[in-house]
């Protein structure tokens, strides 16, 4: 792994296209987008304010109904820092809303799930996320380890439901 420049957040054309799937929820068809891109309904730390953020899936497990979703943009984006403040969000994927906790990942946890990732999805691995981040991976095990490390990760688990 190599350090590159970072990205950063998306900003003017680019920042309408990154937010473009919020709208295909708004209007009801997020299921157009399948369970590979889910929606985060959360409040703004400082402001108090109503937040969405589309991410994507890193990985579902299907056993506990929790999904588990990378910050590219690093500890700082504004919707990892919220989600860590108000944990208890609300998220949907597909047609499905769902009641969640936010729960960080170790930084090995973190890890081992972008090993995983990378193995389902090379190209995204090699050449998305690292990227916005400003590394640069060779496509080897060690290498998505690494930005695992870097990379802080959330997992979604469905509240139980109160009677």
């Amino acid at each position: 792994m190599k350090v590159i420049k970072k990205i950063g957040p998306p900003s003017g054309i680019r920042r309408f296209l990154f937010r473009l799937p919020i709208y295909l929820y708004r209007v009801r068809l997020g299921w157009m987008l399948g369970d590979r891109l889910l929606l985060l309904h959360h409040v703004g730390r400082v402001s108090g304010k109503h937040r969405l953020v589309v991410l994507e899936v890193a990985e579902h497990d299907n056993a506990t109904d929790s999904f588990l979703v990378a910050s590219g943009w690093g500890p700082t984006a504004a919707w990892y820092r919220n989600v860590l403040k108000t944990p208890d969000v609300t998220i949907q994927v597909g047609r499905r809303t769902i009641a969640v906790t936010a729960q960080p990942l170790t930084k090995e946890e973190g890890a081992e799930v972008f090993v995983r990732y990378a193995r389902r999805h090379p190209k995204a691995a090699e050449r998305v996320l690292p990227h916005l981040m400003g590394y640069s991976v060779d496509g080897s095990e060690r290498d998505f380890r690494e930005v695992g490390l870097m990379m802080p990760f959330i997992r979604f688990t469905p509240r139980a439901s109160v009677p």
